[in-house]
């Protein structure tokens, strides 16, 4: 018999040694599906790390790719440890982008950092107040954020088609008949465009710079400061950090801020680096903030790890955009990073307990096969407890 069994301490080999063994069997699980669907392991798994990583401009795309995706995965890491479970990046990430378009083209002739200033102020601040509203209901009438958040993803995206395709508004462009027909957003003036840092022949984004960043800023928050020990106090008991003194609502108000403001950031980085208008389809289509809660339980809510996870999934998306093909189906791709997530996933299941064998004794059959369902079913239990109630 074997028992599942909660770790009291938790040794710190684990939190590398289990993110890479799920990992290697993660690739082993994925060459047995390649295999099995007529692929060699090998040079598929070739192909990969070159179209992800090792050409020039497969690194540049990459960077590109994994720009958004550290955005959001921080957004979520922000919330999430706190116990905070904001859903919502999606729409966070589509009200910061067009909170700085609309800074960004009431610019006009402004260019160069005031311009860039303003448009990240724009979008932190958009991104912000969408997260508040989630934020708001959960503090004071204590609505279920995951509920609402997600909700609001759907609300963001039609305010954004409805911006571009069903009005004439100021993010529209109306310029020319053409433009009047076939509805396009207002391309920003070429001044209020971010430049990118130029490393040899690599491009890189500004605004993944902003993201690392971001990470800094976060973990320095969390890890350095009074308010990030209230959040760890938070997320450990809610009644704890009460009897403390620790003001939860404002807590709550803060967190979801945070979160929300670098969503709109990363929203703010869509605007200014890649698309320089406001674009509906593209944006809805890309899921950067559903991919961002997958970065960002990948990475354990670290800062730090959720930006090099962002880049080594935003590769793995782009080599599968240069892999399909009629001998190569995108849901190839799309299955390996569900073997990722799953075996990641699961690898934590190892962190905080442990399998302890059972010896039976001689017969005590029935008695010992009643006492191993008992135990799985209290450990089952307890793990679906919330934390305070755990023991």
């Amino acid at each position: 018999m074997i028992r599942l069994e909660r770790r009291l301490e938790q040794p710190r080999w684990l939190s590398v040694a289990v993110p890479v063994t799920s990992l290697a069997v993660a690739f082993v699980v994925s060459a047995i599906l390649l295999a099995a669907t007529g692929h060699d392991p090998a040079h598929t798994y070739g192909r990969l790390i070159s179209e992800a990583f090792l050409s020039t401009s497969a690194l540049s795309a990459t960077l590109t790719t994994a720009t958004p995706l550290a955005f959001t995965g921080l957004a979520a890491a922000a919330a999430f440890r706190m116990r905070l479970f904001n859903i919502g990046g999606e729409g966070q990430l589509y009200a910061g982008a067009i909170a700085s378009m609309a800074a960004g083209l009431a610019l006009g002739g402004v260019s160069g950092p005031l311009a860039i200033f303003l448009m990240v102020v724009a979008g932190c601040a958009g991104g912000a107040l969408w997260a508040l509203i989630p934020g708001l209901l959960r503090a004071f009438l204590s609505a279920n954020e995951i509920i609402v958040s997600l909700m609001l993803n759907y609300v963001a995206g039609l305010i954004l088609n409805f911006l571009i395709f069903d009005s004439f508004s100021y993010w529209r462009d109306t310029s020319t008949a053409d433009a009047r027909v076939f509805p396009q957003g207002r391309a920003l003036d070429p001044g209020a465009m971010w430049p990118a840092l130029h490393l040899g022949t690599v491009v890189v984004p500004l605004g993944l710079l902003f993201g690392i960043g971001g990470a800094v800023g976060l973990a320095a928050l969390y890890g350095r400061t009074r308010f990030g020990f209230e959040v760890r106090v938070l997320a450990d008991s809610e009644r704890a950090a009460t009897y403390a003194g620790i003001r939860v609502k404002r807590s709550i108000l803060a967190v979801m801020a945070i979160s929300g403001g670098i969503a709109g950031l990363g929203g703010a980085s869509q605007s200014g680096d890649f698309r320089h208008a406001l674009d509906p389809r593209g944006l809805g289509q890309s899921g950067y903030g559903y991919a961002g809660i997958v970065v960002a339980a990948l990475g354990r809510y670290n800062p730090y790890l959720v930006v090099v996870l962002a880049f080594l999934l935003g590769g793995l998306q782009n080599a599968g955009y240069a892999l399909q093909g009629a001998d190569f189906p995108s849901g190839l791709v799309g299955v390996i990073q569900g073997v990722i997530l799953f075996c990641a996933l699961g690898g934590e299941l190892f962190v905080r307990y442990r399998l302890r064998p059972v010896r039976r004794r001689p017969g005590a059959a029935g008695v010992g096969a009643g006492a191993g369902a008992d135990a799985t079913r209290d450990a089952a239990t307890t793990a679906a407890a919330p934390e305070e109630s755990r023991p």
